[in-house]
C-alpha cells in the first residue's frame, strides 16, 4: 500500500514538473532587422528559443561581441530563471557564444498535492547549466541580387551539466555531475517588404535535431528527433527613430521526456510535452546604440490532472512572462 502511494505520488510530482516546463519556453521574442544585437534565450542571435539564421556581425567589424540578460518569471512554485550570455560575431557570417543559466528556488505558492506542499516540487530545477552555442551562414539573404532567396544557416547548441526534472533523479550526487544534451539546427529566415509598405515582416522557420526536453530546461528527451519551428513577426518605426517589433514563436517539443516508458506503470498516462507558443515585443530604441529591450509571455498549461492520484493541481504558471535586455559593442 504504501509503495503504491509513493509511486503515484512521484507521477504526480513528474507530470507537475514536466508539463509547467513550458512555461520555462518563454519571453522576448521577434527577430530583427538589425541582426548585430538580436540574442536569443540562449545567446545565439535569434527569437527567443529558437534561431534566426542571422549572426552577430556588423559592417566593418571583424569581432562585434554581444552581451544579454535574460530574465523569466515561472510561477510562485518553479521560481525565478536568470541568464547571463556573451556572443561574437566573427567577420561576416559566423558567431560563437557561452550562456550560463541560473535558477532561483520557488516556494509552495499556496499549492498543496495531496496534502504535501508543492515546494516539494521545486527542488526537480537545480542550480543551472552551462550552454554554448555556434553558427555559420552558409547562403547570405537576398543571395546574388536576388530577393527572393533568404538567409540560410547551420548550427549547434551544447548543454552541459543537466539536473532539471528527469535528470536530477539520476544524477550523480557524489561528482555532481548532470547530463548533457544539445541541438543542432538548419534555419531560413527572410525580411519581406513587398507585400506592405512601411511594415517589414520578418519570416523565420527551421528544423533542428534535439534529445533535450524544452532547451534542457527539462532536462533530457529519450532520444534525438527532428523538430520544427517558426516564427513570424511585423515591424513597425516608433518615436524617435525607434523600432518595435511584434512577434510569434512556435517550438515543436519531443513528445515525451526521458524515462517516459514507466510513467505508465505508476498510475498515469506517458506525459506529452506540448508545442512552446510565445507572444513578445521587442524595442528597439535608437540603432546606432546596438540595444534591444524585449518582453513576451507564454501560452502554457497551468492547470496539471493527475490521473494516477484523481486531483487537479493549479501550478500558477499560466500567465508567465519575461524580459530581455541586448547590448552590442
Amino acid at each position: 500500500m504504501y509503495q503504491a502511494k509513493s509511486k503515484k505520488h512521484l507521477w504526480g510530482r513528474l507530470r507537475s514538473a514536466a508539463v509547467i516546463l513550458g512555461g520555462a519556453a518563454l519571453v522576448s521574442c521577434a527577430p530583427t532587422l538589425l541582426h548585430g544585437q538580436a540574442a536569443g534565450w540562449e545567446g545565439e542571435t535569434g527569437v527567443f528559443v529558437t534561431p534566426l539564421a542571422y549572426t552577430a556581425t556588423v559592417e566593418g567589424q571583424k569581432i562585434h561581441p554581444v552581451v544579454a540578460y535574460h530574465y523569466f518569471d515561472a510561477g510562485p512554485i518553479i521560481g525565478q530563471f536568470h541568464e547571463v550570455s556573451t556572443e561574437a560575431g566573427l567577420g561576416k557570417r559566423a558567431e560563437i557564444g557561452y550562456n550560463r543559466e541560473f535558477h532561483v528556488l520557488g516556494g509552495s505558492g499556496g499549492v498543496y498535492v495531496n496534502g504535501v506542499s508543492a515546494a516539494n516540487l521545486n527542488y526537480l530545477w537545480q542550480n543551472g547549466m552551462d550552454i554554448f552555442n555556434g553558427k555559420l551562414n552558409l547562403v547570405p539573404e537576398n543571395y546574388q541580387k536576388h530577393n527572393w532567396v533568404p538567409a540560410i544557416s547551420a548550427g549547434f547548441i551544447a548543454r552541459t551539466g543537466d539536473r532539471n526534472v528527469g535528470d536530477y533523479l539520476t544524477y550523480n550526487n557524489q561528482t555532481n555531475n548532470g547530463k548533457n544534451n544539445g541541438d543542432i539546427y538548419l534555419v531560413a529566415s527572410k525580411v519581406v517588404t513587398q507585400w506592405v509598405k512601411k511594415m517589414p515582416i520578418v519570416l523565420n522557420a527551421g528544423v533542428r535535431g534535439t534529445n533535450a526536453e524544452l532547451w534542457g530546461m527539462g532536462g533530457n528527451a529519450p532520444d534525438w528527433e527532428a523538430k520544427p519551428f517558426g516564427a513570424a513577426a511585423f515591424v513597425f518605426t516608433g518615436p524617435a527613430k525607434s523600432t518595435i517589433i511584434f512577434g510569434a514563436e512556435a517550438a515543436a517539443q519531443p513528445h515525451h521526456p526521458l524515462g517516459y516508458t514507466s510513467f505508465t506503470d505508476i498510475g498515469g498516462l506517458p506525459l506529452n510535452i506540448p508545442t512552446t507558443l510565445t507572444y513578445c515585443t521587442r524595442i528597439v530604441p535608437m540603432s546606432k546604440y546596438h540595444l534591444n529591450v524585449d518582453f513576451g509571455v507564454a501560452q502554457i498549461a497551468g492547470r496539471i490532472y493527475n490521473s494516477g492520484a484523481g486531483t487537479v493541481v493549479d501550478l500558477k504558471a499560466r500567465q508567465s512572462w519575461g524580459s530581455q535586455i541586448t547590448w552590442g559593442f
